[in-house]
């Protein structure tokens, strides 16, 4: 077999594992993901040594996407750590055999507490499935490995099963975009989910003046908020229109310019945004209209803040 067959073997070991989950999701899925759902305290996930690893990501996806989840290591909680079991907590359990020693100790403490327990399996008829409340197969018809030793297609599977369930209680639990943006501030995820109110400009860093304002007293207001542009007010505090470095070159032979009212020169009716906008969002606006900033509104037409495009740039995320 060459390096390229054995490579394909491997990838369609590995994904005929994953399909072969589907016609076995059943009620006991369910019951698992209700279980998780209405769990009062923590998700811990335990599992020795590939199973571990696997482990830990299932923890991280579930805490990620709004579970208090972390990993609990089975050697290292027999040794000391059982103290973070409590009473109201699940536990997922990751054993592709179900008879690994280090969580076949953990189960008279689990059982002694009251947590309930949820274990992922190869074996429905190990001694780590007869012990747990909910029992999801994750069994495969034969590694990856040339050898059949190393864990390949299991690991492969139990990972699938592990985002089948954090994704599912995701959507049971209603965890929303913003409820994402604000668990990953940081990194690329977190950029691309910033929200328009964290990179808008605020109180009296917003230019504004009233549409009676002569141009005199509106070009320096414009030159001391800095963002070439600035907001015009109607008397009752709305928006009535902006006026951009644009708009005064354009009327600069206007005679007597400087003592024009704001509302002689301004655009009215521009184009606004909710604070609660993608960054994203507001930056393809600016590009579509070829614009600079845009002016943020609440329900009622009064100005919340204003975003300017480098803000957005500001950020390195485009």
């Amino acid at each position: 077999m060459t390096e390229l067959e054995l490579a394909r073997k491997v990838l369609k070991t590995e994904a005929e594992a994953i399909l072969g989950l589907v016609e076995r999701l059943d009620d006991r899925f369910a019951g698992a993901v209700s279980m998780l759902a209405g769990c009062e305290g923590r998700v811990i996930v335990t599992g020795m040594g590939k199973s571990g690893i696997i482990g830990r990501k299932i923890a991280a996806t579930l805490s990620s996407t709004g579970t208090a989840a972390f990993f609990l290591h089975p050697a290292e909680a027999v040794h000391g750590d059982l103290g973070a079991l409590q009473g109201n907590d699940v536990v997922i359990a990751l054993s592709h055999t179900g008879e690994t020693d280090e969580l076949v100790r953990l189960l008279e403490t689990i059982k002694r507490i009251g947590a309930r327990l949820i274990a992922m399996t190869g074996s429905p008829d190990s001694t780590l499935a007869r012990a747990a409340d909910i029992v999801l197969d994750c069994g495969v018809d034969g590694e990856a490995c040339p050898l059949n030793l190393a864990p390949t297609a299991s690991t492969t599977a139990a990972l699938a099963m592990g985002d089948a369930l954090a994704m599912t209680l995701l959507v049971e639990k209603g965890f929303r975009e913003e409820d994402f943006a604000s668990l990953h501030p940081g990194g690329g995820l977190g950029k691309r989910l910033l929200r328009v109110e964290a990179l808008m400009h605020t109180g009296a860093g917003v230019p504004a003046v009233l549409v009676s304002t002569p141009v005199r007293a509106i070009v320096a207001e414009m030159s001391a908020k800095g963002l070439g542009m600035t907001c015009v007010l109607s008397e009752d505090g709305r928006l009535a229109g902006i006026i951009t470095d644009g708009d005064l070159r354009r009327h600069m032979a206007t005679p007597g310019l400087l003592e024009h009212p704001a509302s002689s020169i301004m655009t009215a009716s521009p184009r606004t945004i909710g604070r609660s906008l993608l960054a994203v969002q507001a930056l393809a606006m600016m590009e579509q209209r070829k614009i600079t900033s845009l002016v943020v509104v609440d329900d009622d037409a009064r100005v919340e803040g204003v975003l300017h495009l480098h803000d957005l740039w500001r950020t390195q995320m485009f």
